[in-house]
């Protein structure tokens, strides 16, 4: 009965925890639909209609892929058969079990290692992690190329929609700096009394003001943002160096600028603005740098200019969401 009982109360607990995250999401949609009213029906700026709806579709889109693209998980060959884990929880000595995961890994493309050089191993999900993936605490599963879990859209933001992420990033910066500007001359003649509406000076005074509040804190995240697909970095490996076989190589998986880029974005340039899936590979295994250094010399002089640039003032600046760390 008590054990029933302790049951409910957990998940009771877990179900308002599900719909508390839900409101941060929430405060955006309510603030985005406010904007619009007041932009289109309020102000009525005819002659800014047109751009404002092209931007408000992207940023609505790509707002909307960015918390319903389900974050992607390894696929079963990465998980341990039955028998294996069996034999696995089985066995009390740290080093037998240690050897036997290196013994699973020689199967798998799996290159990265935990801090001590062991296999990276989820001991929630009882899978060998693939490169770039961890476990996130509040989805609950390891997720392929896990960058962060964002709360603003109640979403683990990894290898499905790390591009749309970032689209919505910059298309919430240019949907904000296109109200802020087209709005301003109306805050001057707000602000000289030439308004005779006062339920125009309301709107004029926030769009403005909310417009330039969100714009800051988002030029930062986005200005961060792009700085770790130039270097093709996750945050959590701006936090967190990668190890691999051979050490740890805070540029494991730098290609250069170009093809950086392209990891994220995919090779095919007309859908890089378009929320539509175009990333390479399946997130399970990614191309690095020592394997392609012998192909191209040049990446093996970058990664020593970057380290110049980094000491001279290149800071890994935190972001403002939430990062989950790995189990």
């Amino acid at each position: 009965m008590q054990w029933s009982w302790k049951m409910a109360l957990s998940g009771g607990l877990r179900r308002c925890r599900q719909v508390l995250s839900w409101v941060p999401v929430l405060l955006i949609v309510l603030v985005v639909l406010w904007s619009y009213y007041a932009y289109v029906f309020e102000l009525c700026l005819v002659l800014y209609l047109i751009f404002y709806h092209a931007i408000f579709v992207f940023f609505t889109w790509s707002y909307w892929k960015s918390i319903f693209t389900l974050p992607q998980q390894p696929n079963q060959k990465f998980h341990l058969s039955y028998t294996d884990k069996e034999r696995y929880e089985n066995e009390e000595r740290p080093e037998i079990q240690k050897q036997m995961l290196i013994d699973m890994a020689k199967k798998l493309p799996v290159y990265t290692r935990t801090g001590s050089g062991a296999v990276r191993f989820c001991e929630r999900c009882h899978l060998i992690k693939p490169d770039r993936c961890h476990h996130c605490s509040v989805c609950a599963m390891c997720v392929l190329k896990m960058d962060h879990h964002c709360p603003w859209v109640n979403n683990c933001i990894g290898f499905s929609n790390y591009k749309f992420f970032l689209q919505f990033l910059a298309y919430s910066v240019l949907y904000c700096l296109y109200i802020a500007t087209t709005v301003f001359s109306y805050f001057i003649k707000y602000w000289r009394g030439e308004l005779p509406s006062v339920r125009s000076k309301f709107h004029v005074l926030f769009l403005l003001f909310v417009a330039c509040m969100f714009l800051v804190s988002l030029v930062i995240l986005f200005g961060y943002h792009c700085w770790l697909v130039s270097r093709n970095k996750t945050t959590l490996e701006a936090f967190c160096t990668p190890v691999f076989t051979t050490g740890p190589q805070k540029n494991g998986f730098n290609l250069g600028f170009i093809r950086n880029i392209q990891q994220v974005f995919g090779n095919n340039k007309k859908f890089w603005l378009i929320p539509i899936g175009s990333s390479p590979g399946d997130g399970h295994s990614f191309p690095m740098r020592s394997m392609n250094e012998s192909q191209n010399p040049l990446l093996a002089n970058e990664e020593s200019w970057e380290d110049e640039e980094d000491s001279r003032g290149y800071p890994e600046v935190s972001s403002s969401f939430a990062v989950e760390t790995e189990t």
